[in-house]
């Protein structure tokens, strides 16, 4: 098992959570943590997972419950630096578009 780190930041119009490692049923609690612990009303959340080469469905449904804590705060959620295993697992389940990914391309991957 890789190493797996989350690192929030903060900022006046957005908060950044940047994951590195495997997300799956034992590493995304420690994700959920650093989520719960953001106060985002209003505001935007940046997930970063530029560092993650896979996800399996426990990071897909944070992700999903993540998207409707935003959007019943009035934020948004936004999912960036996809790689190519988590890019094609929100193809997949169709939840690609969700997430604004601002990645149009994801070694050959489009988005939908």
């Amino acid at each position: 098992m890789s190493d797996f780190t989350v690192l929030s930041q903060q900022y006046p119009d957005r908060s950044v959570i940047t994951v590195r490692g495997e997300i799956d049923l034992h590493t995304c609690p420690q994700l959920a943590r650093a989520a719960a612990i953001i106060p985002l009303s209003g505001k935007a959340l940046q997930v970063d997972l530029s560092d993650v080469p896979f996800m399996d469905s426990s990071g897909l449904n944070l992700l999903l419950l993540l998207r409707r804590r935003l959007q019943a705060e009035g934020g948004r959620l936004t999912v960036t630096g996809l790689q190519h295993q988590p890019a094609r697992l929100l193809q997949i389940t169709e939840t690609y578009a969700l997430f604004a990914a601002d990645t149009a391309a994801v070694d050959g991957l489009m988005t939908p």
